[in-house]
């Protein structure tokens, strides 16, 4: 199944790809060459002015100048940027607001710049023309592509047009994707969630599918809609459908019952994209791990995960980082931010390339007890248990319950599962032993008595869909976070257990 599309993008992958591999050897050289150009184009802005750019020779006294801040300490020029002030963070003022919820600052809006733009645009393309060109598989440019995203419909904030990136990024849809992209941009319009999947399940039920992309969880929704309406595997109704790509969660706790829903084994694409900047992505299916964007306009710091709450981090750059430690990413960039902290902690699983895997979020830990246990240690325990006992998990997230007494808290898993363990106390002491192995600090609490062996709560059916929609965060870019140092969403998922 070829058509102009799928044969005119062989030899366009295999220049994107050798441009991509350039990169790969030129990636601490470009790192510098993109730091001293930051530099040089931001020394006239207020930003720039408050923090002595035009003194700045070398990183040394940029890291001395410029502190690492969050987005509640860059909210100020935030502000004066959504008052339409002018040359603030970057010069002159952003094309884009990306509209973004976070957890602990409501809404927040983040600039894409004329500059920035194009790291989002062209790194997805980077990622499918590389994929290509490893491949050979050209064909699936010849069929439809549905991308589940945020409205494309923009509000103004400052005169600037505002909105979800997913939706900013869908108006720079290349003219010759338009006729293959679904859903219509009607139904891309409609803001509640489940009313949209209806609409898009609708529009693309009897079409040649052939790629797929979203975040996993909402992708699953897709499936299962699509499997209730036919009563057939994702592969029978879409027999070309060749390519997932996914991102912003991790995927492998997905993986399994989303591979069972299409009924075959297809190739994925992992992205590591945010508002702040499109950082990574798969370009290998042979290989581990997501290509760090070294050549984008973004200057990359890291901090070692235990220190980032401290008054003087450790502030390394990419020459400096080891294999296997977790970092906080800080960026720098075209988009005007500034020794910013995304959140997201990585770990280098090559140096050469430079290749990360995104190990969870700063604030998703808990250590309520001193332990401090991390997304990918829990991750790692419940599915090396699930993947032994071929049990499929749908969702899940952990929290402490801490008790007066000792011996009496406990960590609190909530799972809803796909199929129930045989044997929920044998599974319970697997998933426990598991984590004991990758995190010696509890495995310490365990055996000083302080804390009890985890306990978990099975979710029932649709129960983590059904409290995303009680907490009107249902679809889009909306996760539920792995881990909580606090008991909120464990109080408020409480009402979904399956008694």
């Amino acid at each position: 199944m070829k058509n102009i599309k799928s044969i005119l993008a062989k030899p366009f992958a295999a220049i994107v790809s050798k441009q991509v591999k350039k990169s790969i050897q030129n990636a601490v050289v470009d790192q510098k060459s993109i730091f001293t150009s930051l530099i040089k184009t931001a020394k006239n802005t207020q930003f720039g002015n408050d923090h002595f750019f035009k003194d700045i020779n070398n990183y040394a006294t940029f890291a001395n100048a410029v502190p690492i801040r969050d987005y509640e300490q860059f909210k100020n020029y935030i502000e004066l940027i959504k008052e339409g002030k002018q040359n603030i963070l970057w010069k002159g003022k952003p094309i884009y607001l990306a509209k973004t919820s976070g957890t602990t600052s409501g809404v927040k809006y983040i600039p894409i710049t004329k500059d920035s733009i194009s790291n989002h645009i062209n790194t997805a393309r980077n990622a499918l023309l590389c994929y290509m060109n490893e491949t050979g598989n050209t064909n699936f440019a010849a069929g439809k592509m549905i991308f589940l995203s945020g409205s494309p419909v923009l509000e103004r904030v400052g005169n600037i047009p505002t909105g979800r990136l997913s939706g900013i990024v869908n108006h720079h849809v290349p003219q010759y994707l338009r006729t293959n992209q679904l859903p219509s941009y009607t139904t891309n319009c409609i803001e509640e969630w489940e009313t949209k999947l209806e609409k898009i399940v609708e529009e693309t039920i009897q079409k040649n599918m052939t790629l797929i992309s979203g975040i996993p969880p909402w992708v699953q929704m897709y499936f299962d809609k699509l499997t209730e309406k036919s009563g057939k595997t994702i592969a029978e109704l879409f027999p070309n459908f060749s390519v997932m790509v996914q991102g912003g969660v991790n995927f492998e706790p997905y993986k399994a019952k989303l591979f069972e829903s299409i009924g075959k084994k297809i190739d994925t694409i992992e992205l590591f994209p945010a508002s702040e900047g499109f950082f990574a992505f798969q370009n290998s299916q042979q290989e581990e791990g997501l290509l760090l964007n070294t050549n984008s306009g973004i200057f990359y710091e890291f901090i070692p995960a235990a220190e980032i709450f401290t008054e003087n981090p450790t502030r390394l750059c990419l020459q400096d980082v080891k294999l296997g430690e977790n970092y906080a990413l800080i960026i720098n960039s075209n988009a005007g931010l500034w020794g910013y902290n995304i959140g997201d902690t990585v770990k280098f699983v090559s140096l050469n390339p430079y290749k990360i895997i995104v190990s969870g979020r700063i604030k998703h830990f808990i250590s309520a007890f001193g332990e401090h246990v991390i997304a990918e240690e829990v991750e790692h325990a419940l599915l090396k248990a699930a993947n032994e006992e071929n049990i499929k998990i749908i969702e899940f997230t952990v929290a402490p319950n801490v008790a007066q007494g000792k011996g009496k808290s406990f960590h609190e898993w909530f799972i809803e599962f796909e199929n129930l363990p045989k044997n929920l106390p044998s599974f319970i002491e697997k998933v426990d032993k598991n984590l004991r192995d990758k995190n010696v600090y509890y495995d310490d609490l365990i055996k000083g008595n302080i804390l009890q062996t985890l306990h978990i709560n099975c979710i029932r059916k649709n129960g983590f869909i059904d409290y995303m929609k009680s907490i009107g965060k249902l679809g889009g870019q909306n996760k539920v976070p792995r881990l909580s140092n606090d008991r909120k969403i464990a109080e408020e998922l409480n009402g979904f257990i399956n008694n």
